[in-house]
């Protein structure tokens, strides 16, 4: 047994033939050189050395390595293949996730934008409506919900009730600020009617421009009234 090797196996099953043919040559009277008869006798010699059934061993042994050898190789280039696959995969998600988070941004910026121009938007201009010697809290109310886009009447109408409870010849004390929205000076109102002191049409006109302006929207205008009880 301690004679048996791979190798010993394999050199003799390399060389069987070699060796055969030498023999035969020789029988048959062709030229054949000692050093040909030796190595024939030698590799004979080694064949003989390894009894049949653990030739088949060793056989078996030979076979069974260069399989496992196989697989191992087959298995390392199908984790490498995986591995690429997944690679690909996730690169594939994240680059539609990015996508996705971009137009949906996109379309809320959209939605945004086109609320704040309905916003800026009246229905109807303070021009609309004749001057009157008076106007009640109910009619101006109505003039307020005519020119305020209804989506923002509601922020609009809070701001109005804070600052003059709808009266709009309401004057601060000690201020000075006047009209529905406390304009300070009042005289500011100026910028969209001469007759900023007794219509309260030009008020609204003047008060609804200056929260679009300044704050983007009557409810934009709200929120940080309500965060800073002015605006």
């Amino acid at each position: 047994m301690s004679r048996i090797s791979v190798r010993g196996f394999a050199v003799a099953s390399a060389t069987a033939v070699t060796a055969v043919g030498s023999v035969v040559g020789v029988a048959s009277g062709s030229t054949a050189q000692p050093n040909d008869a030796e190595a024939a006798a030698t590799d004979l010699t080694l064949l003989a050395d390894i009894p049949a059934g653990q030739q088949a061993q060793v056989q078996t042994a030979s076979l069974t390595q260069q399989a496992d050898v196989q697989a191992i190789a087959a298995d390392a280039s199908a984790k490498k293949e995986a591995e690429e696959a997944a690679r690909k995969a996730a690169a594939q998600t994240a680059i539609a996730k990015k996508e996705a988070a971009e137009k949906a941004a996109q379309e809320a910026k959209e939605r945004e934008e086109a609320e704040k121009a309905a916003s800026r938007s009246a229905t109807r201009d303070a021009s609309d409506f004749p001057a009157q010697g008076s106007y009640s809290i109910a009619e101006i109310q109505s003039m307020a919900a005519a020119m305020v886009p209804s989506g923002q009447f509601q922020c609009f109408s809070n701001i109005v009730d804070h600052e003059s409870d709808w009266n709009y010849r309401a004057v601060n004390p000690s201020s000075g600020a006047y009209g529905l929205f406390q304009a300070l000076p009042g005289s500011k109102m100026s910028s969209v009617g001469a007759d900023w002191q007794t219509n309260p049409a030009t008020q609204i006109k003047w008060g609804l421009n200056y929260m679009n302006e300044r704050y983007g929207s009557p409810c934009d205008a709200w929120a940080f009234w309500q965060a800073n009880h002015w605006y």
